[in-house]
């Protein structure tokens, strides 16, 4: 694969390399090939934006953002995103990165579901959910030149069906677990999916509280 995909440079240091051999042996070549996509359009964002992000820390945010959907990574109790990113601070801390950094990282991958915030907070943080955005959702597609996104996908294909086959490892991701979507945009993936269930419901939780008023 090549080291420069639509104008962005790889990471290569001796962390962004550990990351990429930890995370293609842990992933499908669904999750690492669309991994890879939101780093290169969570940075071509950022250059789009003008914005002063560190490749390196958006690199290990992209990279690790989706790896509490594995088998054998994901908890019983915490969302997904959660794992993901206390996943990705254990990773990190052996390479002597700074508290600051690690909770960059840590944010980018837990908030990457929470639409309307990571906008508003550091670039290695937004930048991340941007990619997400773009590959998942299609936010700002046309922002993107038609030769960026080719050289993208032609570097890590979507493949064939990649909606659908997302939904499904989302929903396999966290179906054990359904508790933990609520507030999140996980709640619609389930209730796609999942035949009968019905997600918990924020006006009936206070209803029912212990409160008597």
């Amino acid at each position: 694969m090549s080291s420069i995909i639509a104008g962005i440079k790889i990471p290569d240091s001796a962390l962004a390399k550990a990351t990429t051999e930890y995370i293609r042996d842990v992933e499908s070549d669904l999750l690492f090939h669309h991994s890879r996509r939101v780093f290169l359009f969570g940075a071509l964002s950022g250059e789009r934006k003008q914005l002063a992000y560190n490749p390196e820390l958006l690199y290990v945010g992209a990279m690790f953002h989706d790896l509490g959907l594995v088998e054998g990574q994901r908890s019983d109790n915490e969302r997904f995103e959660v794992d993901s990113a206390n996943a990705a601070k254990a990773f990190l801390k052996p390479y002597g990165l700074s508290d600051d950094d690690i909770e960059q990282v840590w944010l980018s991958i837990a908030l990457h579901t929470t639409p309307g915030v990571p906008q508003h907070l550091r670039p290695n943080v937004a930048l991340v959910t941007a990619g997400v955005e773009m590959d998942v959702l299609g936010i700002d597609y046309a922002a993107f030149p038609t030769a960026q996104r080719e050289a993208v996908v032609h570097a890590h294909p979507r493949g064939e069906g990649f909606k659908e086959c997302i939904l499904c490892a989302f929903a396999n991701g966290f179906k054990h677990k359904p508790d933990t979507t609520f507030g999140t945009v996980n709640a619609d993936v389930l209730v796609d999916s999942e035949p009968g269930f019905k997600p918990m419901n924020f006006v009936e939780i206070i209803r029912k509280s212990p409160w008597i008023a």
